[in-house]
Formats: C-alpha cells, structure tokens, sequence
C-alpha cells in the first residue's frame, strides 16, 4: 500500500472513531431529552471549517468558516488560533440564532489542541454548550 493511502486510512479510521464514540454519548446520555446536533471541525493547512448537523436529518443547521468575506477582511491568515476563535464564535452566533443552544463536540481526527481548541472556546464563549 502506498505510503499516501496508509495516511488517508488512517486519517478515516481516527474520524470513524471519534464519531462513533460521540454516537454512543449521544444516545445513552440524551435518550430521554432526545439527541443533540453535533459540532463537526475539519481545518486543513490554510483555512478552518465548522458546522452544526442534524445526523437523524442529515442536515447541516448552521456553517462558519475562514473562507467567508466576513471574516476574510477581518483575519491576516485562517490558519491560526486567532481565526479558529473567531469561527467558533460566528457559528455559535448563527446556532443561536437557529435556536440551537447544546451541541456535541466533534473533533473528527484531529486532536483538541491548538486551532481545534481555539474553536471549540470561541463557539463556548459565544454561547454554545458542550
């Protein structure tokens, strides 16, 4: 197997991983009061992406991103902590405002740590609870 392909599945089993695990919390801690949306992260070199789904309908309920011109004119780069936290707050923002206010965490195969981190502060301190 090519040393690339190794990467990638290895990159897929982190994610399937972590998403399962999430699933279960899901479900076993939110049986009774139903299940929340699920706050997914992917950052790739140079920008940081994140949304808010609806797994049972398979819809994305709210999106931010570095890419976006709101954004853009306000960051030097969207690669770094600074933009994460910005991302975390507008999608905390625009949940708000689709009336969604508990989330679950979803790091994907990235490790809670730096950029991921910062979003994940940012989307708290603007408002989201996980």
């Amino acid at each position: 197997m090519a040393k690339s392909q190794v990467k990638t599945s290895a990159a897929q089993r982190r994610s399937y991983r972590t998403r399962n695990k999430i699933r279960r919390i899901n479900i076993e801690r939110n049986a009774v009061r139903g299940i929340r949306p699920r706050l997914s992260v992917f950052r790739s070199g140079k920008q940081i992406y994140a949304q808010v789904i609806d797994d049972i309908k398979g819809v994305t309920l709210a999106a931010a991103s570095t890419i976006e011109p709101e954004l853009k004119e306000k960051l030097k780069t969207g690669a770094n902590t600074k933009a994460a936290l910005e991302v975390g707050k507008l999608v905390a923002k625009r949940a708000k405002k689709a009336g969604i206010g508990k989330v679950v965490f979803d790091r994907g195969r990235f490790l809670y740590h730096g950029r991921v981190k910062a979003l994940a502060e940012g989307a708290r301190s603007g408002g989201l609870e996980f």
